[in-house]
């Protein structure tokens, strides 16, 4: 069993009937990037993040965004000491391996953007100083879809910031059930243990940047990129950020799988939840169809390349 999917089996112990969802959070790790968590209270985001940092031993901090946050609040902020007659620096929660920024909606646009230097080049600026943030890094947010009132949307150039959106949803009628049986005498995150060290990820991380992707496969997710800029029904397509996103994920997606190469399977299972977030559509677009739906669309259209490792 490779080390990545000791990581999958362990969250699985906590988060039940939701192996995509776990999977995903991993490539999101390997991949250098960051999650964003979409779905209605009680789903188990806040669960799915603590696992993960347990996972791998890491530092695990959470912030709550409220409208009252402020940036110093996340990133930390210099202050005058009156005691000492000098200015000191406070680092705020955000120095963790895996944050979970809950409801990063309800934060003012202000707060908000003092993510963006972190999630890019995961270095904060406080002052004149520039601090680097510890490795592994990961940011894990969250926001509820169905509630609008007292949120503030997140702007394109936060979106484009998240690497893969998770939309967990409800379980099975068969898993909750195996949940309550779990849960009835402890919780399973309270025994759970680290099967990796934070060392051994970054090599992991290292090592995906490997894997090799083929000229083919190369070529067809540039056609899936290429597609989502021309379609009719979309105003906005994939950036080329998100072209290196769903490479690089497509890349830690073969590392999961013990694969040193990618497959156009890879593309097929990542390219929903690393681009549609990315997509802004029409006016038309979003009366007739969904993000997801107009990728499907494109996916079928499209000619899948024979597979070839060399």
């Amino acid at each position: 069993m490779s080390t990545l999917q000791k990581i999958v089996n362990n969250i699985s112990r906590v988060i039940i009937g939701k192996n995509e969802s776990i999977e995903l959070a991993a490539i999101a790790l390997i991949a250098k990037g960051h999650i964003l968590l979409e779905d209605v209270p009680g789903t188990g985001k806040t669960s799915l993040a603590k696992s993960l940092a347990k996972s791998i031993d890491a530092e695990f901090q959470r912030i709550q965004f409220t409208a009252d946050t402020l940036p110093g609040d996340v990133i930390g902020l210099e202050y005058f000491n009156v005691k000492e007659s000098e200015f000191k620096t406070r680092l705020g929660p955000i120095f963790a391996n895996i944050v979970l920024v809950d409801e990063i909606n309800r934060a003012v646009p202000r707060t908000q953007s003092s993510l963006l230097e972190v999630m890019e080049e995961r270095t904060v600026t406080i002052a004149k100083s520039t601090y680097t943030l510890p490795g592994p890094f990961l940011v894990i947010a969250t926001q509820n879809p169905l509630e609008s009132a007292g949120t503030f949307p997140l702007p394109d150039a936060q979106l484009d910031r998240f690497l893969l959106t998770i939309r967990q949803g409800y379980p099975t009628r068969e898993a909750e059930k195996e949940m309550m049986q779990r849960f009835q005498r402890n919780d399973p995150l309270e025994n759970l243990h680290s099967v990796i060290s934070s060392e051994e990820i970054l090599a992991l991380q290292q090592q995906a940047r490997e894997v090799l992707m083929g000229d083919d496969v190369q070529e067809y997710l540039l056609e899936i990129i290429e597609a989502t800029r021309k379609h009719e029904l979309i105003e906005i397509g994939v950036s080329p950020r998100g072209t290196l996103a769903l490479m690089r994920a497509a890349q830690a997606r073969a590392l999961l799988k013990e694969r040193d190469f990618c497959t156009p399977d890879d593309l097929q299972a990542l390219v929903r939840p690393v681009c549609a977030h990315r997509l802004t559509l029409t006016i038309e677009g979003e009366m007739k169809t969904t993000k997801e739906e107009l990728i499907n669309e494109i996916l079928d259209r499209l000619h899948v390349p024979v597979e070839n490792t060399q």
